[in-house]
């Protein structure tokens, strides 16, 4: 708070004070009262005017100025009253306690909202629990039926893919309470993926291959696993139907971090597209000309790499090849202390 600005904000007040002044000096001038008399009174009228301003100022700018520093550096500015100690004067008492009663009720509201996301979640990773068990049935029944069974199989297996995305977007929310960093293997993840895939695999006649992935590194296996096979299933849709369909996996590891390279030849993604592939629900021209796309898919690895603490990134040539880019950092932190949960 600036003194100046508590003078303009006085303005009112000093032409008042002014007009007062010269009522009390024409009253003095008709009582005859001498030269002397007339200076002092003036002098002392402006004088306790200006010391009241000088008062006012001291007691207040020290509240206002915390006030404006703390709202400048608070993320959360709802918490603003809980940074600032009570003010001295009438004003401040006010509007402090506005404060107080404002972020007490926004605390609350967002305390409800808390509890009825959790609930949410909660019923959602129940929910999918629950339909997983006649997902499995269904399939464990198509394998035992023969060739008959086995044309649905692969349909029931995007049904559990898609009721998987559903549950690892509830908990990307909250991943790092579900996390264990540790050394993982690349190659561990990445078969395991493999041979869950492996029918769809063989059915689209993929070419699968893999270099370099004898290196381990410092991530979750479960959210890994589950990175890898969205970018597997992600390039299963957008096959080139002119070329066999191949995806690479390589690993390149480096003083400082390790970057793992998953790439395919399929029908690449437009360059207009590229900024924006892992924002929530965005589908670009081939999600618009493939209506299998629902945009979540790539998002969901974002989120995840990002609570990793892993960078992703992309490249592609339209009618070529995509390439994502996963990179792991090396961090001797979490070798010497242990797992992080």
């Amino acid at each position: 708070m600036r003194f100046t600005k508590l003078i303009l904000d006085k303005a009112g007040a000093a032409v008042i004070t002014f007009i007062s002044w010269v009522i009390i000096l024409v009253l003095m001038l008709a009582f005859n009262a001498d030269g002397e008399l007339i200076a002092a009174v003036t002098i002392i009228y402006f004088a306790a005017s200006i010391l009241r301003l000088i008062i006012e100022y001291i007691r207040k700018h020290g509240f206002y100025s915390q006030l404006e520093t703390n709202l400048s550096e608070l993320d959360k500015k709802y918490l603003l009253p809980e940074t600032l100690e009570p003010p001295s004067f009438a004003e401040g008492e006010l509007i402090y306690e506005v404060m107080r009663e404002t972020s007490k009720s926004m605390c609350e509201n967002i305390a409800g909202f808390k509890r009825s996301s959790s609930d949410f979640r909660e019923y959602i990773e129940l929910w999918v629990h629950e339909i997983k068990l006649p997902i499995s049935s269904l399939m464990l029944m198509c394998h035992n039926d023969g060739e008959q069974g086995e044309k649905y199989v692969s349909q029931l297996k995007r049904i559990d893919d898609y009721v998987e995305n559903v549950l690892y977007y509830v908990r990307s929310e909250n991943a790092e309470k579900d996390y264990v960093i540790k050394e993982t293997s690349l190659k561990r993840a990445f078969t395991n993926i493999a041979m869950k895939h492996r029918e769809v695999l063989l059915q689209s006649e993929v070419t699968l291959s893999s270099k370099g992935l004898d290196v381990n590194v410092m991530t979750d296996s479960k959210w890994l696993e589950y990175i890898l096979g969205q970018l597997l299933s992600n390039s299963m849709k957008y096959f080139s139907a002119d070329r066999t369909p191949e995806i690479t996996v390589t690993a390149e590891e480096m003083s400082d971090r390790t970057e793992l390279h998953f790439r395919d030849n399929g029908i690449g993604i437009p360059a207009a597209d590229i900024p924006y592939i892992f924002e929530k629900s965005f589908t670009g021209a081939n999600g618009r000309s493939r209506a299998r796309s629902t945009g979540m898919g790539l998002y969901i690895v974002k989120s995840l790499c990002d609570r990793l603490g892993h960078s992703i990134a992309v490249t592609s040539d339209q009618g070529r090849y995509t390439e994502i880019t996963i990179t792991f950092g090396k961090n001797d932190m979490f070798r010497l202390g242990g797992n992080l949960t």
